[in-house]
């Protein structure tokens, strides 16, 4: 395989690919999925676990060094510690993380942990009860707490707390979640809403700017270098520096300048940005007799697509597809 690393036109070193491995869901949150969506992939053109090894494979090759096991809910497909273990054994793998709502976490952080599965990431966009089931649409709380410290249990670190800011709906309780993440030691992450579909159009922005002004004069948080994860967030830290609080602003302060990554859905196909339409499907290759060589230079060809930057702030009615399909 060739030496060359993947970069994109503009320069941009790839090395992160988030990877669906399904598109259902257990919840129903209100930026992301809508209420009585069926539109779902059937399973039969799932990606099986040979199929997403041999691509990851050749990612991998080419210099991803990162991949996040996202959904849908992840936990939900069948065996999951099996495909973390298979993929954490790749040579050059230095990082595999997942993405959850850690309403199944419970029963799998021990065996997800063992498959080489090194850090979490928990949707918790609210520690009211009537609020979370008000944006998940079920009384979804106490499983989610419940899973979130069997992981804390079964030694995943770091662990983020991901907490969609909405005005109106939970903009009242981000102090009180600063408050619970210091004191467990997890990391929390606040979010801009992005404009995916209609659930994100509809999830009432918020920018960021204000909220991170009170919570720096609230709790003494001042400014951290250190990258934690290679994402986007950028991070501020308690005066003794033992917590960490996150602020990811693709709507207000957007990062697609070093923008790292894409992201490959439960069906094969790579989605080079969440605010564009570029994209190209791998399923066909991988089922059509496609050579290695062949789908390294696929590999290539699509990353060449991944555009410049989002448009959400100025074609909000652009994309259709919703976050759950493209993957978290």
């Amino acid at each position: 395989m060739g030496s060359v690393k993947l970069q994109d036109r503009f320069g941009r070193a790839i090395d992160y690919v988030r990877l669906s491995v399904t598109d259902r869901c257990d919840l129903r949150c209100s930026y992301c999925m809508p209420k009585g969506f069926r539109g779902f992939e059937e399973p039969k053109d799932w990606l099986t676990f040979d199929e997403i090894e041999r691509l990851l494979g050749i990612f991998v090759r080419l210099g991803t060094r990162r991949v996040r096991l996202t959904g849908g809910e992840p936990l939900l497909r069948r065996n999951l510690p099996e495909l973390a273990q298979r993929l954490s054994a790749l040579p050059g793998m230095q990082d595999l993380s997942l993405s959850t709502n850690a309403t199944q976490l419970g029963k799998h952080a021990v065996a997800l942990r063992a498959a080489g599965v090194d850090r979490i990431n928990v949707s918790l966009d609210s520690l009211d009860r009537a609020c979370m089931q008000q944006i998940t649409g079920r009384d979804s709380l106490q499983p989610i707490l419940d899973g979130l410290m069997a992981g804390k249990a079964a030694g995943f670190d770091p662990i983020k707390i991901n907490m969609v800011a909405m005005r109106g709906i939970n903009d009242g309780q981000i102090e009180a979640m600063a408050a619970f993440c210091i004191e467990q030691q997890f990391i929390l992450r606040l979010i801009e809403a992005m404009p995916m579909g209609s659930t994100g159009r509809n999830a009432s922005y918020m920018p960021l700017g204000p909220v991170r002004e009170r919570l720096a004069a609230r709790f003494g948080l001042v400014p951290q270098a250190m990258e934690l994860g290679g994402g986007p967030a950028r991070y501020m830290a308690t005066p003794d520096g033992r917590a960490s609080i996150g602020f990811i602003t693709p709507m207000s302060q957007h990062f697609c300048a070093t923008c790292n990554r894409v992201r490959l859905s439960v069906d094969g196909t790579l989605y080079l940005c969440l605010g564009q339409e570029e994209k190209f499907a791998f399923g066909p290759m991988l089922r059509g007799g496609a050579t290695d060589a062949q789908i390294e230079a696929a590999i290539r060809a699509a990353i060449e697509l991944k555009p410049q930057q989002h448009d959400f702030n100025t074609q909000p009615d652009k994309i259709i597809r919703f976050m759950a399909q493209t993957g978290g």
